[in-house]
C-alpha cells in the first residue's frame, strides 16, 4: 500500500474515532436529548450543499459554509429518519429506495406497513396506493383491483368530463400477486386513456431515472427488516389505517376473522421472530388505540411508540391538557406534521404553542415532512408550511426551518423525502461548538 494511501485511510479512521467521541452540539441546556450518531459514513451528494448556497446570508449561513468547507466526513445520525426511503427521487417503499436513504446517512428507516389478500404484511404508504406507486394498471392484475383503470373521457372540443381514474389495494392481491408488482413514483395521469398513460404524471421536480422495469423492488414487511439490519439502521414501521372494514374477511366466507389488535401484533412479532431488540424500533400509528395496544401488550416496544398526529389546522391541535395525558397513559413520542410545531413571525420562524405544550408535558417530538413540497421559492408551498409559508422565501430556508425545529422546538429527529440534507445539518451541528 502506498503511503499516501495509508495516510489517508489513518485520517479518515482517526476523524471517525473523533466523531464517535465527541457530543452531539443538537443537545441544549434545556434538557432536549443528544442526537444520535451511529458511526457509518454517509454520501451526501450536491443537494446540501446547494441549499446553502441558497441561504440567505446570516451566521447559520456562515457555519453550515465552513462546516461544507472543512468537513470530509459524515456519519449516518438518528436524527435523519428516511420518509418511505428516499422518495423525493426513488419510488417509494422500495429497496432502492430504502437502500439510498440509509447511504444518505438516515438513522432510521421508514416502512409504511399494510396487508394483502392473505395477510402478508408489505410495505406501502396506504392499503389503496398500488394504481399510483406501481403498475398494476398496466398488468393482468388491472381486473383484480377494487375498482379497476377507467379512461379519461373528453367531449367534441377535447375538454376534460371525467377524470381517469383507479383503485387498487393491497388486500385485492395476494402475496404472490403483490411481488409481481415494480414500485413507480408516486403520480397519476388525470387525462390518461390508457394504462400506460396513467402511468405517468411525476410531478416536475422528482424524476422517473429509478423506476424502470429492473428497479422499483417491492418489499414485504419481514423482507424489510432483514434490510435494515444489513444496512444497519433503526426501524419505524407505520401500522396504517386499514382501508378496508377490520376485522377483515381474509378467507371470503363472509366472516370477518382479522381484527385490529391481530394485525397491530402481527407486525410486532415479525420483529421478535428477526430477532431486533425493542431499543431499535420504534413502531407508529395514527390510531391512538394501536398505541395503546401496544403499551399494554408490547411495553417494551410500546415505550417507543410514536403516536402520529394530523390536522388541517392550528384548531384541531391538541392542547397542553391533552398532552399531559398522552404523557400520563404512557405515550412518550409524538410526531405533529411540520407546521404544527411553527409559525411565522414577520420573516421570522418561531416555535408554536403546540410545541411549547409538548416540550412542557415531557413528550419526545418527532415530525414530518421534510422535502416533500417541491420549488419553495415560488411562495405556494402547501399543507406542509400553512403556518409559517411568509417566512419562506428561497430553497435555503429549509436549512433555517430546520435549525429552529432542532434547537428551538427540541426535535428528536424528522423525517425527509431526501434524508442528506438533514444528515449534513445534524453532523453539522454536532461538530460546532
Amino acid at each position: 500500500m502506498s503511503a499516501p494511501r495509508l495516510a489517508s485511510m489513518i485520517t479518515a479512521l482517526s476523524l471517525a474515532i473523533l466523531l464517535a467521541q465527541s457530543l452531539p452540539a443538537l443537545a441544549r441546556s434545556d434538557g432536549a436529548k443528544p442526537v444520535q450518531f451511529l458511526g457509518a459514513a454517509a454520501q451526501l451528494g450536491p443537494r446540501p450543499f446547494f441549499l446553502v448556497n441558497d441561504m440567505a446570508e446570516g451566521d447559520l449561513k456562515s457555519q453550515l459554509q465552513r462546516c461544507a468547507a472543512d468537513r470530509g466526513l459524515y456519519e449516518r445520525t438518528s436524527f435523519s429518519i428516511g420518509h418511505r426511503g428516499a422518495c423525493m427521487q426513488f419510488p417509494e417503499h422500495t429497496r432502492e429506495s430504502y437502500e439510498a436513504a440509509a447511504r444518505q446517512g438516515a438513522g432510521i428507516v421508514e416502512c409504511d406497513v399494510t396487508f394483502t389478500k392473505d395477510l402478508a404484511l408489505v410495505c406501502r404508504h396506504s392499503q389503496c396506493d398500488l394504481h399510483t406507486t406501481t403498475n398494476i394498471v398496466d398488468t393482468e392484475l388491472n381486473a383484480k383491483c377494487t375498482q379497476p383503470f377507467t379512461p379519461a373521457e373528453f367531449d367534441a372540443d377535447g375538454n376534460l368530463l371525467t377524470a381517469a381514474s383507479a383503485t387498487c389495494c393491497t388486500s385485492d392481491v395476494t402475496l404472490a400477486e403483490f411481488r409481481t408488482l415494480k414500485g413507480k413514483m408516486d403520480a397519476s395521469n388525470p387525462a390518461a386513456t390508457t394504462p400506460a398513460e396513467y402511468l405517468t404524471g411525476t410531478a416536475d421536480w422528482r424524476t422517473d431515472l429509478y423506476s424502470g422495469p429492473t428497479s422499483g423492488t417491492l418489499m414485504t414487511h419481514a423482507e424489510s427488516i432483514v434490510l435494515f439490519k444489513a444496512l444497519q439502521v433503526q426501524m419505524t414501521p407505520e401500522l396504517k389505517a386499514p382501508s378496508v372494514a377490520m376485522p377483515f374477511d381474509s378467507d371470503g366466507d363472509g366472516v370477518g376473522d382479522y381484527s385490529q389488535e391481530a394485525y397491530a401484533q402481527q407486525m410486532i412479532d415479525e420483529y421478535k421472530a428477526a430477532g431486533v431488540s425493542p431499543v431499535h424500533v420504534y413502531p407508529q400509528s395514527f390510531q391512538i388505540e394501536d398505541i395503546r395496544y401496544w403499551i399494554a401488550n408490547e411495553p417494551a416496544f410500546g415505550s417507543q411508540a410514536v403516536y402520529l398526529y394530523d390536522a388541517d389546522a392550528v384548531a384541531e391541535l391538541p392542547g397542553a391538557a391533552e398532552l399531559m395525558s398522552y404523557k400520563a397513559e404512557g405515550i412518550n413520542y409524538v410526531a405533529p406534521p411540520l407546521w404544527a410545531l411553527v409559525s411565522a413571525n414577520g420573516e421570522e420562524i418561531v416555535p408554536s404553542q403546540y410545541a411549547l405544550d409538548a416540550k412542557a408535558a415531557d413528550l419526545e417530538i418527532i415530525t414530518w415532512t421534510l422535502e416533500r413540497s417541491g420549488i419553495l421559492a415560488d411562495g405556494d408551498n402547501g399543507w406542509y408550511y400553512q403556518t409559517f409559508d411568509g417566512a419562506i422565501s428561497r430553497e435555503g430556508d429549509t436549512l433555517r426551518l430546520l435549525d429552529v425545529l432542532a434547537r428551538d422546538v427540541g426535535i428528536k429527529g424528522i423525517f425527509s423525502d431526501w434524508p442528506a440534507t438533514v444528515t449534513f445539518y445534524a453532523n453539522c451541528m454536532r461538530s460546532a461548538r
